[in-house]
C-alpha cells in the first residue's frame, strides 16, 4: 500500500477503531478518522458523506452500522469506495458468526466486502476484554461494585481490543492477508467470575455478583435503558457461552502478529477502574 495514502478509518473513536487511527499513528500511517462528529464527517445514513471520506483513501478499516440494514448500506459504500479508488477493506466482524453459520442471513456484511471488488480481509474477534471497562453495559455495573450476569459458568476466550488492532494494522499495511478470515481470541478460556476476581484484586474493590435468569436479565438491561432488542440478543449471545460453544481458542492473532495474544490479566493490570 501507499504509505502516503491515507488510511480511512470508521468508527475511529470507538472501541477498536480509536486504537487502529493510534497504531496506524505509532506505525508512520496517515489514519483518517471518520464519524458522524469527527472533522471528516462520516454517516452511514448519509451516502454524501462518504465519497469525501475516502477520496484519496487505498485501504479503510470498515465497522458496519451494525443494524437491519448494515449489509446493504455496507454494500452500497463499497461501491463508492472501490469506484474512488480504495483498493483494500478489513471489516470487524464477530466469531460468534460460526456458532451460526447455518443461517446465510448471518454473513450479509461479511458478503459485502468479499463481492466489493477489493482486496478484503475479515477479523472475527470473541467478547472484548475492554467490555468491562468501555462498554455501557458491564462498565456501570462494575462501576457500581455490582455485576448482574444471566450466565457465571460458561467460558469465553475474551481478546484484547490492542490486539484487534494491531491485527487490523497489518491487514490495512501489509501484504498477505487479502482473502482472508482471521477468528480472534485471547489466550485462555475464563468465566466472567475469573476476570471479575482479577479486576478486584487489581483494584483492590470488592464486586457483588448476581445470577439473574434471562428474564431478571433483561428486566436488568431495560432498567438501563436499553432496548427490548436490545436485551434478547445479549441473552442471545450468553446462551452461546451458557452451552459451550464459544469454548475454544481461536489463532488468528498468532497467525497475523506471530506472538500469543495479550492475557486478561495484562488489560486489567493496565485499565484505570472508576467507581461510583
Amino acid at each position: 500500500m501507499n504509505k502516503k495514502a491515507p488510511v480511512l478509518v470508521l468508527g475511529g473513536t470507538g472501541k477498536t477503531g480509536r486504537r487502529v487511527a493510534r497504531q496506524l499513528t505509532e506505525s508512520g500511517w496517515t489514519a483518517r478518522v471518520a464519524t458522524r462528529h469527527s472533522p471528516q464527517r462520516f454517516d452511514w445514513r448519509d451516502e454524501s458523506t462518504w465519497a469525501a471520506a475516502v477520496d484519496g483513501v487505498e485501504a479503510v478499516y470498515v465497522v458496519d452500522e451494525q443494524s437491519g440494514d448494515a449489509a446493504g448500506l455496507l454494500s452500497s459504500f463499497t461501491k463508492v469506495a472501490v469506484h474512488r479508488g480504495v483498493r483494500r477493506l478489513v471489516l470487524l466482524s464477530a466469531r460468534l458468526l460460526e456458532q451460526w453459520a447455518h443461517d446465510p442471513s448471518m454473513f450479509g456484511a461479511e458478503n459485502a466486502v468479499r463481492d466489493s471488488g477489493a482486496a478484503w480481509t475479515i477479523l472475527r474477534p470473541t467478547w472484548f476484554a475492554q467490555n468491562f471497562s468501555e462498554d455501557r453495559f458491564l462498565r456501570e455495573d462494575v462501576a457500581e461494585g455490582v455485576v448482574v450476569l444471566p450466565d457465571w459458568q460458561g467460558v469465553e476466550p475474551f481478546v484484547d481490543a490492542e490486539d484487534i488492532a494491531a491485527v487490523a494494522v497489518a491487514a490495512l499495511t501489509e501484504d498477505g492477508h487479502d482473502g482472508q478470515v482471521y477468528a480472534l481470541s485471547g489466550p485462555r478460556l475464563m468465566t466472567f467470575g475469573d476476570c471479575v476476581a482479577l479486576i478486584e484484586a487489581s483494584s483492590g474493590r470488592r464486586f457483588r455478583r448476581v445470577a439473574a435468569t434471562r428474564e431478571e436479565y433483561a428486566a436488568h438491561l431495560l432498567g438501563r435503558g436499553y432496548s427490548q432488542g436490545y436485551a434478547d440478543f445479549a441473552n442471545e449471545m450468553f446462551d452461546e457461552i451458557r452451552g459451550g460453544r464459544t469454548a475454544y481458542l481461536s489463532d488468528g492473532v498468532q497467525r497475523v502478529l506471530g506472538r500469543a495474544p495479550r492475557d486478561f490479566s495484562e488489560y486489567v493490570a493496565k485499565t484505570t477502574w472508576l467507581f461510583e
